[in-house]
């Protein structure tokens, strides 16, 4: 899907690790959300309450996703699952724009 139609967005922005991962939130009118961002090379850590759908849209990053020992690479056109209630790292190589899809 290339955009988004019918939707409201959230203006003040989230910001993570002082400004290097940040992200816009999309309101859908059937109570969906989803986050657009970009985020600069570095390692971080996040956790999530809710199961998500990281879509990758440019860029390149290694995930490491809960349970697991090995590192996955993922780039611009390819996406993974976070489970809910869960904590995920990210190496990201460079700059990468993303679209966050959680689920209720």
């Amino acid at each position: 899907m290339e955009q988004f139609g019918n939707v409201s967005i959230v203006k003040k922005a989230n910001v993570y690790f002082e400004g290097k991962v940040t992200s816009r939130t999309v309101l859908f009118a059937d109570g969906t959300k989803k986050t657009l961002g970009i985020m600069l090379p570095g390692e971080y850590e996040f956790g999530t309450e809710a199961a998500e759908v990281m879509e990758i849209l440019a860029g390149e990053l290694e995930v490491l996703l809960p349970g697991e020992s090995t590192w996955n690479l993922y780039k611009g056109g390819e996406c993974f699952q976070v489970p809910g209630n869960s904590r995920f790292a990210l190496k990201v190589k460079t700059v990468a724009d993303y679209c966050c899809s959680y689920e209720r």
